[in-house]
């Protein structure tokens, strides 16, 4: 946010001396510093701009003064203009560092940087002080985004009741040119964006005043030969070869004009310091003027600048400041041009940029005016900072969980389903074949299949030699039958089940099938969340002491393992490690979970499909019929139980709570194996989540988006598509993050979004009523 400078002179003469007060606050805020000095008296500096004034005029150019002034012979007195132009600035500078000054001036240097836009505003009646060269003031040539006008101590706010327009209103006066030319002036105005422009070339008095009272304009502009009268105390303009006429004269349409809206007046014109003190009395927010006479090519150049900066984004003091730098390419043949153009300011209106002109309401401040691009910049980056401090704070103890697990479920079931996986084969046992099985006389006590169909099976499953057998079935007893007893021992390929116990839950866990070497042996736990959904994958642990499962390493992991020919290992850090995959092992804070138990080696299970994940043949059906070896020679072959009539064997996924949705162990069993197979052979992604602050600044990040939303100041129907379109936005970015392997956060970013946007909405109601009543308490206090 810019800073506001005023410096207000009291009642005095270069005789006397001034006293001075100095105030410095935030721009559209009252004043935070206030000081007060004097300037002691120098009764030569109105000779020094006498001296200055007089060898300018003289130089001759083609000035638009009133046509008959003209001088059109141009005596050689340049170098005489730049002397007295140096002396005049070291006089006045030396003036200014007096010791009585000094106080001032260090309380400037102390409060202002030089990286900040400042406007300084010099208050006084005096018209000498006026006309003196304040931008050649050495303490403001330090601060490059400074500029400084004139106002008087007296002033009122002008209540506006204006229609809002679409384009910025121009009027353009186009005068008596005799002599110089003002069609570059017309193009010009012609050439600016979002602008509607209605020329006057050379009207008569009734045609203006009547443009005057027609309609809401927002800048007044004037071209042509003027001039000051009564030693600087009015002005007065030529309309044409006939016509000319004094601010007063147009008193009544120019003050309905300013009641309607009008902001700024241009006076690209000579000698405008009479017709800016007659305006100022009619409260006019901003004029442009020039304090001497300038030469036309001067005047030309300078609107070029000054309308390219301003209609291209720049406040409009930064843009007066660089269309009059700018001139100083030309003083080789203008001396001092750089001194000419001028900023008259009512201190109770704020200067409008370009795009706030067309969009000012009937409110006095307009939307943007509110919060200045600097101001807004860091409101908005605290605000976030401190949105997204709150969304983290509620986020850690886990107060999102739930929701942030919904989202993750609903992004799940939404990802576009994979292929078959080719390298699985699941065996299933239904309900047909459990009552096959009993019709055919076999025993089915404490298991799933009878041990004269899984013998029949394995051997059946060996002449087609499959990698690896995963017999996801409990048999916690030993065999009868010799055959099946010997099949178990001696089929290398077979990977047996058992269950680890949980002591905190009294569960004793189930023992492995006895005949199956203790290495070919792995666990089949599931880790469920708190609503018993399977989300995690669970590759290894440390068996309690009392456990009656003794196997480290999952089912699934030692399928895999099996299939890849690869002995896992471990990294330095306890990570799983199959050749150059490495599986990181989930931490307590992982993704939007906050606080889970991350014992043992656990990643995040990234299912592959919400329904088959590959072939599936019925037990019955395998055993009965002849099969093509192809189909089991080389690949994992997974046995398991699908029936849901006796003790079914199924768990809640993000695919399904419900008991009719849930899937199958060995189906689970069956995505935990590809997940393995996939990352290690195919490289697909593994389910990872970002660092904690990683997703901080990714929240952060949604958090300034709202307040880019609010800084826009959009009505409430436009706003709240906005929101609903960047919370779209937010999906469709972490769920194509997810099919990629990242799960980032959703509920809290939307959270910080919408939160930003509320408070943003809310802080820029009440800044902008705080606003519209501190010109009304400057004022009471002058």
């Amino acid at each position: 946010m810019g800073k506001l400078v005023v410096l207000k002179f009291g009642e005095g003469s270069f005789d006397q001396g001034f006293p001075v007060t100095l105030e410095i606050g935030e721009e559209h805020e009252r004043a935070a510093t206030e000081i007060t000095g004097k300037l002691p008296s120098f009764p030569e500096m109105p000779l020094y701009y006498s001296h200055w004034q007089s060898s300018y005029r003289q130089i001759g150019n083609r000035y638009r003064l009133h046509a008959d002034q003209m001088q059109v012979t141009n005596v050689s007195m340049t170098q005489d203009c730049e002397n007295t132009s140096h002396i005049l600035r070291a006089r006045f500078n030396t003036w200014l560092r007096a010791e009585e000054f000094r106080p001032l001036r260090e309380k400037w240097l102390e409060r202002l940087s030089s990286t900040e836009e400042v406007r300084v505003i010099l208050q006084t009646e005096n018209s000498q002080l006026q006309l003196l060269p304040w931008h050649l003031w050495d303490l403001l040539e330090r601060y490059p985004k400074a500029e400084i006008a004139l106002s008087s101590p007296s002033y009122d706010r002008i209540p506006k009741a204006r229609t809002p327009n679409q384009l910025v209103n121009i009027l353009a006066i186009v005068g008596n040119s005799q002599g110089i030319d003002t069609q570059a002036d017309q193009a010009l105005l012609q050439q600016c964006r979002n602008a509607e422009v209605s020329f006057l070339v050379e009207p008569q008095r009734k045609e203006l005043t009547d443009h005057l009272w027609g309609k809401n304009w927002d800048i007044l502009f004037f071209a042509g030969h003027s001039s000051s009268q009564k030693n600087g105390e009015s002005g007065r303009i030529y309309l044409n070869k006939t016509d000319s006429l004094t601010i007063s004269e147009l008193k009544y349409a120019l003050k309905k004009a300013i009641e309607n809206g009008l902001q700024l007046a241009i006076f690209n014109s000579c000698d405008g310091l009479g017709l800016a003190r007659e305006l100022a009395d009619l409260q006019i927010p901003q004029m442009i003027v020039m304090r001497e006479p300038v030469p036309d090519q001067v005047a030309k150049e300078f609107l070029k600048y000054f309308l390219q900066a301003f209609a291209g984004g720049e406040s409009l003091y930064q843009a007066v400041r660089q269309g009059r730098e700018r001139l100083q390419g030309l003083e080789d043949r203008f001396p001092c041009a750089t001194w000419l153009p001028m900023i008259c300011q009512n201190p109770a209106q704020i200067p409008p940029t370009w795009d706030e002109l067309r969009s000012t309401t009937n409110d006095e401040i307009s939307p943007n005016v509110a919060l200045p691009p600097r101001r807004r910049f860091q409101t908005t980056l605290l605000s976030s900072l401190a949105i997204t401090a709150l969304v983290c704070g509620v986020r850690l103890p886990g107060l999102m969980e739930n929701q942030e697990i919904q989202a993750f479920d609903l992004m799940m079931r939404s990802r576009p389903a994979e292929k078959l996986d080719p390298r699985l084969l699941v065996i299933t046992i239904d309900d047909d074949d459990l009552a096959t099985q009993r019709q055919n006389g076999e025993s089915l006590i404490g298991a799933s299949i009878s041990e004269k169909s899984l013998n029949k099976l394995l051997v059946k499953l060996n002449q087609s030699q499959p990698r690896a057998i995963g017999l996801d079935i409990y048999r916690d007893f030993k065999a009868k039958q010799p055959d099946l007893i010997t099949r178990l021992q001696q089929t290398q390929n077979l990977i047996g089940v058992c269950k680890g116990s949980d002591g905190t839950a009294n569960i004793p866990g189930i023992k492995p099938p006895p005949e199956i070497p203790i290495e070919n042996l792995g666990f089949s736990d599931f880790i469920h969340d708190r609503d018993g959904v399977i989300r995690r994958h669970l590759m290894f642990m440390n068996q309690e002491p009392t456990s009656l499962c003794p196997a480290h390493l999952a089912f699934s992991l030692q399928l895999a393992s099996l299939y890849l020919g690869i002995q896992p290992k471990f990294t330095p850090e306890g990570n799983l490690q199959l050749g150059k995959t490495i599986f990181p092992n989930l931490k307590s804070r992982t993704g939007g979970y906050q606080n889970i138990d991350a014992n043992g080696g656990q990643i995040l299970l990234n299912y592959r499909s919400p329904k088959e994940i590959a072939q599936q043949l019925k037990l019955t059906e395998f055993l009965s019929s002849p099969v093509n070896p192809s189909a089991i020679e080389d690949k994992i072959v997974l046995i398991g139980v699908v029936a849901k009539g006796d003790s079914p064997d199924t768990w809640p996924t993000p695919y399904g709570v419900p008991l009719d949705e849930q899937m199958p162990g060995v189906l689970v069993q069956a995505h935990m194996v590809s997940e393995i197979l996939s990352a290690v052979q195919d490289g697909r992604p593994l389910l990872q989540a970002w660092s904690l602050w990683a997703e901080v600044v990714w929240i952060w990040g949604w958090s300034l988006i709202g307040g880019v939303l609010a800084w826009r100041r959009l009505s409430l129907p436009w706003l709240a598509l906005a929101v609903g379109v960047s919370s779209s936005v937010l999906y469709v970015v972490c769920f194509s993050l997810l099919i990629w392997g990242a799960w980032v956060p959703f509920v809290p970013s939307a959270l910080s979004l919408a939160a930003m946007v509320s408070w943003m909405s809310i802080y820029n109601s009440k800044e902008t009523r705080l606003i519209a009543s501190v010109p009304e308490s400057r004022e009471r206090g002058n």
